[in-house]
């Protein structure tokens, strides 16, 4: 494999492991803290799209593969020229890759919770189907709120 091969390898493979908005994925930050948790019925749900980060890495990290390819160009100064070239062109290619990897498909869910306010949240589509007048719980953790169905509530027990 080619070092320009192996540079773009890791370039989308450290993009992979960026953030989602699923649902269904909690951060290691969220784990073992208490949720704010808020009945709600949904209203309507209609598909979005998050745009995709650009954190600097896919533009760093293109840069210098198209850096090391284009320094193998001709002799010397061509190899200057052409490394110069090809980190301009890779950060290009290397930002609009990781811009594009990290987008995704997400619901916009418009709930009605029992007071009457509403609430709008964006997420990405879980494992659960969520359709308008299911009810639901949001459930907040640091600031960032997701949707879930709502669990049966049985009555408590006689004492």
């Amino acid at each position: 494999m080619t070092m320009k091969k192996l540079l773009l390898a890791g370039l989308v493979a450290s993009l992979a492991a960026c953030a989602t908005s699923s649902p269904d994925v909690i951060q290691r930050s969220e784990a073992q803290r208490m949720s704010q948790v808020q009945d709600a019925t949904v209203l309507s749900i209609r598909p979005v799209t998050v745009d995709g980060s650009q954190s600097g890495i896919g533009a760093g990290a293109g840069a210098v593969a198209g850096g090391v390819a284009g320094s193998s160009i001709g002799g010397r100064r061509e190899g200057v020229v052409g490394a110069v070239l090809g980190a301009v062109v890779g950060g290009v290619v290397g930002n609009a890759v990781e811009r594009g990897t990290t987008k995704e498909q997400a619901v916009e869910i418009l709930v009605q919770l029992r007071n009457g306010e509403r609430r709008a949240i964006v997420q990405a589509q879980g494992a659960e189907a969520i359709a308008p007048g299911d009810a639901v719980v949001l459930v907040t953790t640091g600031g960032k709120t997701r949707v879930t169905r709502a669990p049966a509530v049985y009555p408590a027990p006689r004492s």
